[in-house]
């Protein structure tokens, strides 16, 4: 991808490929690699690429930014429009959201490039996973998955778990989605059950047929082809009106292009489950009566949010790997709902490293990013995002406010409550659950007051100390930086706390969803009743934002103050906390569904032809895991299947079969995952 060249709508992509002929498709995948690398000319709006002496390919985005119609792609060959350069070229260019381009940010005409402000938030944020277990052999008929309780004994089959009512988690196939029971929501109100139309269900079961064609060709054969066929299903999708599926596709070939130029910022496990997510959705939209989250919504503008009294929390630095650095500084209403205004724009670390000292383009205009943080704003006409961030149209009137303590009004609210209520709504997407929307909810900032124990390793150990229960035992967890940086200070400053054990802080962070009781904490602040407390300056305004404030000596009491403070939940601390997660066998499994989207159908058969000499089934069953063996074997059998014509001949495998087997694993395995990291913040797991 050549980050010079505009993005592209996938339609676009998609029908420049299908243009092409079978001699031109088997060359395409090399001349993307060759042109990604060719230098664009800039001549006012309109991109230019020389593909050689008799070709140039001219492309010239529309208002939004992108190329949205295939007249706005010019080749000057004699094949054109329907030769190599022009869809190698397409290939090359960043992908387009949809979204993004019929949106603007409220009253001030720009477009919102939701990509960037997602990505840019999110740097090291994994996706959210749904909260499923199908127990479902695979090979089995195309019938429900069951679902496991999220009480229900780790390693059990979901289909014994007492309480359990939901049910489903129905399967596709090419001529259509099999029916199934509907999953309920969680809660105490069931999910409003939609009614698809045909051609809803059609691009349903020809998004499945695309993206079990992409599982079943892994990673080294997913090239420009097999994509255009996904990103020609996700636009039938979005013309019918299923935004999820299509926001999940669009997912699934970012994340393959990310894999196959081996981007720095890919990681297999958020290919994964975006394939996984791709599978699971397409497949619920299948059953009888599909809820109303599973369609989704296509992004608006920003919403009208009335009048609004917020107060600052803290700065967090944003270095994105997609070239987008800035700063986000989080706030917090009066009635304990989180808001955001966010200054995230191309640039490097030197941006996310000034962007706090810049002007807020909120209101009025006269408060910089640090401010903010340390203070307040009265809001009138005030815009809202989905994902709480607040516009800057120009409606939008803001006065500022004087900073409040986090001992006070909404701000200590935060620290009232036990962290492990708070992290059961953090992590209890339901299954069917939009996984923005589960990502949202999992990234949403949590505070607690807590006590520093030890370093271990890369992170710290904390204990959680309860909120008016002094005396009892807290959470154990770890305290993980919320960036590695160089240029930011998280590292700095957590050498600087590893060397008081003891030391009591109040804490503002985020839930690692794929870590054993981890939080990443963005500010700290002294912890009111204590001598054993950090001591800030004056200028700070009670509190330090870890990627920007630089925690020095002075900030610390004395070593004998904190070693005076009377630390019950310090003795006998052990100095590491239990990771079940890294303890489960559960890594032979994961194995196995990474490399069926790594390396493909023939690579998952390998155990099935070898006699599983690597012992997987057993160790799964030793562990407890029963279900993630037989899923295992399950797998590895299927992807060894091979059909046969009336004179014994081995013919095709079956995509759809073998889609089925490795959703049944992929589901159960982010399931029991997040269980086991659930449990780790529950105060009895965490003391035993």
């Amino acid at each position: 991808m050549n980050p010079e060249l505009p993005p592209v709508a996938p339609d676009v992509v998609a029908s420049a490929v299908e243009g092409l002929t079978s001699r031109l498709r088997k060359k395409l995948d090399a001349t993307i690699t060759s042109y990604a690398a060719l230098p664009v000319v800039a001549d006012g709006v309109v991109r230019r690429v020389r593909c050689g002496e008799d070709a140039e390919v001219s492309l010239t985005p529309g208002a939004v930014g992108s190329v949205t119609d295939p007249s706005q792609v010019v080749c000057s060959c004699l094949l054109a429009p329907r030769c190599l350069h022009r869809a190698a070229v397409l290939g090359a260019c960043p992908l387009a959201d949809p979204e993004a381009e019929a949106e603007t940010a409220g009253d001030d005409g720009q477009p919102v490039d939701w990509e960037t402000v997602a990505d840019g938030a999110s740097d090291a944020a994994p996706t959210a996973d749904p909260v499923a277990a199908p127990t479902a052999p695979a090979g089995a008929p195309p019938s429900a998955i069951p679902v496991a309780s999220p009480a229900a004994p780790l390693g059990a089959s979901a289909a014994g778990a007492p309480g359990d009512s939901r049910t489903a988690a129905p399967t596709a196939s090419p001529a259509g989605v099999s029916a199934a029971q509907p999953i309920a929501g969680t809660g105490t109100e069931a999910e409003e059950v939609v009614s698809l139309t045909e051609a809803q269900r059609a691009a349903a079961s020809e998004l499945w047929s695309a993206a079990a064609a992409l599982l079943a060709a892994g990673v080294p054969a997913a090239g420009a082809v097999p994509q255009a066929e996904l990103l020609r299903a996700a636009h039938t999708a979005r013309l019918a009106g299923l935004h999820r599926a299509e926001a999940a596709a669009l997912r699934v070939v970012r994340g393959l292009r990310g894999a196959r130029a081996r981007q720095d910022g890919h990681r297999l496990a958020d290919l994964v489950a975006q394939v996984r997510e791709l599978l699971l959705t397409t497949a619920l939209l299948g059953s009888q009566a599909p809820g109303s989250a599973l369609i989704g919504t296509a992004r608006r503008a920003y919403r009208p949010g009335g009048s609004l009294r917020v107060h600052g929390v803290c700065s967090e630095p944003v270095i994105a790997a997609t070239g987008y650095s800035g700063v986000v500084t989080h706030v917090v209403a009066e009635d304990g709902r989180w808001y955001s205004v966010a200054d995230v724009k191309p640039g490097g670390p030197a941006r996310a490293q000034g962007a706090v000292t810049a002007t807020v383009a909120l209101g009025s205009g006269n408060l910089d990013h640090a401010q903010l943080s340390r203070g307040g704003l009265l809001i009138s006409g005030a815009t809202v995002s989905a994902d709480g961030r607040l516009g800057s149209g120009k409606g939008v009137r803001a006065t500022p406010l004087a900073g409040g303590s986090w001992s006070s009004g909404p701000l200590a609210a935060l620290f009232g409550r036990p962290l492990a209520a708070t992290v059961a709504e953090r992590l209890g997407a339901a299954p069917d659950a939009d996984p923005e929307r589960a990502e949202q909810a999992a990234r949403e900032l949590v505070g607690c007051d807590l006590v520093i124990v030890g370093a271990a390793g890369d992170h710290l150990i904390a204990r959680e100390l309860p909120a008016g229960r002094p005396d009892s035992e807290g959470i154990l967890m770890r305290l993980a930086p919320a960036a590695d940086h160089p240029g930011l200070t998280h590292t700095a400053n957590f050498r600087r706390l590893a060397s008081r054990p003891g030391l009591r802080l109040r804490v503002v962070g985020r839930l690692d969803p794929d870590r054993a009781a981890t939080l990443r904490p963005l500010a700290v602040a002294p912890l009111p009743g204590t001598e054993a407390t950090l001591r800030l300056p004056a200028e700070w305004q009670g509190h330090a934002d870890l990627g920007y404030n630089r925690l020095e000596g002075s900030h610390f009491p004395p070593q004998d103050v904190v070693e005076a403070a009377a630390v019950p939940a310090v003795d006998g601390a052990a100095h590491e906390t239990p990771d079940p997660l890294a303890q489960a066998p559960l890594w032979r499994l994961r194995r196995l569904v990474e490399v069926a989207v790594s390396g493909g159908r023939r690579a998952v058969a390998e155990p099935a032809r070898d006699g599983d000499l690597r012992g997987d089934g057993p160790a799964l069953r030793r562990g407890g895991f029963p279900t993630a063996a037989d899923l295992a074997a399950g797998l590895t059998e299927e992807a060894d299947r091979r059909t046969r014509d009336v004179f014994g001949r081995a013919g095709g495998a079956d995509p759809d079969r073998y889609a089925r087997a490795w959703l049944a694993a992929a589901v159960y395995l982010a399931g029991v995952e997040r269980a086991l990291v659930q449990a780790t913040w529950q105060p009895a797991a965490a003391g035993s």
